[in-house]
């Protein structure tokens, strides 16, 4: 078990979050409002410090045909260059329909207008991290009953 940040990198803004060490949930950390990606990486490589962060997992948005587009190579490139930065390992993580998720969710609580802006990217983040950090789990158990 490790502590894991999830990205949520987009083109003004990018959502973080991070799960506790028993991986069962993950939280908003911040939103970084960026467009330039080199700061980007700065302060991400910033909060991997401070969070003590183990592995990094960056929202990787394939096309709904599971073709990778221009968005999704640009999400690998950051990935590959948080790597090389921090040391820690990243991972890319399938977040297709992640952003529909996080404003179906708002929608639900009602949140609307500059406060949905604001937290909408860390809101993705959570999910995007929530998943794997679920899917690792479900993996984990299926190895202990296969044994």
């Amino acid at each position: 078990m490790m502590i894991i940040l999830g990205i949520d990198l987009g083109d003004s803004r990018t959502g973080v979050a991070v799960c506790d060490r028993l991986e069962m949930l993950a939280s908003p950390v911040t939103v970084i409002p960026e467009r330039y990606i080199p700061h980007v990486l700065d302060r991400v490589a910033q909060i991997v410090l401070e969070q003590k962060a183990e592995q990094i997992v960056v929202g990787y948005p394939k096309n709904m045909n599971a073709s990778v587009g221009e968005r999704a190579e640009k999400c690998a490139a950051f990935a590959q260059e948080l790597q090389a930065r921090t040391g820690v390992e990243t991972v890319l993580w399938d977040e297709r329909l992640t952003t529909v998720i996080a404003h179906s969710a708002l929608n639900e609580t009602k949140t609307y207008g500059k406060k949905r802006k604001a937290i909408i990217d860390s809101v993705a983040a959570v999910l995007i991290l929530q998943s794997y950090i679920d899917r690792r789990r479900i993996e984990h158990e299926r190895s202990l009953q296969s044994t």
